[in-house]
């Protein structure tokens, strides 16, 4: 399977910290020996990580013209989740579910955002079909800031389904829509709740929305009709977290 590459000092260091056995070896910038490179060549050592030190233009080549600074790592893919883990996981919850659902998001960019986001909210899992989903590739890794690493990508076979057995376990589905009639700030979004996103312009698909319990909308009060997903994300995530934790 080929490798995908990580690199800058952060995505690297959180990758090698959070799991080491992904890496394959290090390539740093020659001539470059500043303290948070020396930190991150000692930590290599202890996982017993091969390095190797480089020119530029290699370090360039591996990150597709990314900023790497001066460091980059070949990992095995990240694996994503399944059906199965999705229902032993939420088995061994103690608390409320807080799931986000991504329906069509296809660009890797948002979905590292998106992932990103869902572990700083402190969101179980995010879930999303198989088909027309953005891969948890080397760019959504990068952007997610290590978030990657931590946070459960659920791929699902048939996600109107998972919805359905989701309701049946008491988690309510918030679906997000700018025709709908409820603010976003004056839904009930404590308890259990699976926040579904559709795509970019679309929105969500049919089925998806039949599946919904309720509609949100943000208020918007400029000019733009809507928001990039990740941010949209953010909004409505963050409004959970605040009224779970009133």
């Amino acid at each position: 399977m080929r490798p995908e590459y990580i690199f800058g000092i952060h995505a690297v260091t959180t990758a090698i910290t959070r799991d080491a056995k992904r890496i394959r070896g290090m390539w740093v910038l020659k001539g470059r020996s500043d303290t948070r490179i020396q930190t991150l060549l000692e930590l290599a050592k202890q996982h017993s990580i091969r390095v190797e030190v480089t020119a530029k233009k290699e370090l360039d080549q591996m990150a597709e013209g990314g900023v790497h600074q001066g460091v980059v790592v070949a990992c095995e893919p990240i694996q994503t989740k399944n059906e199965q883990f999705l229902d032993a996981m939420l088995d061994r919850l103690e608390e409320p579910a807080f799931l986000l659902v991504l329906d069509g998001v296809t660009d890797p960019h948002n979905l590292g955002a998106c992932l990103r986001t869902a572990d700083a909210a402190g969101v179980h899992a995010v879930i999303a079909p198989k088909d027309k989903s953005a891969p948890l590739n080397s760019t959504a890794s990068k952007v997610a800031c290590g978030a990657a690493e931590v946070m459960p990508y659920v791929l699902v076979t048939n996600l109107a389904r998972t919805l359905k057995d989701l309701q049946q376990r008491g988690v309510w589905i918030t679906g997000t829509a700018g025709e709908a009639e409820v603010l976003v700030n004056n839904a009930d979004l404590k308890g259990p709740m699976a926040l579904v996103m559709g795509a970019e312009g679309k929105g969500m698909r049919r089925l998806t929305r039949e599946h919904c319990d309720h509609l949100v909308k943000i208020p918007m009060a400029g000019e733009v009709s809507s928001l990039n997903v990740s941010v949209a994300t953010g909004v409505c995530l963050f409004e959970a977290v605040r009224q779970r934790k009133g």
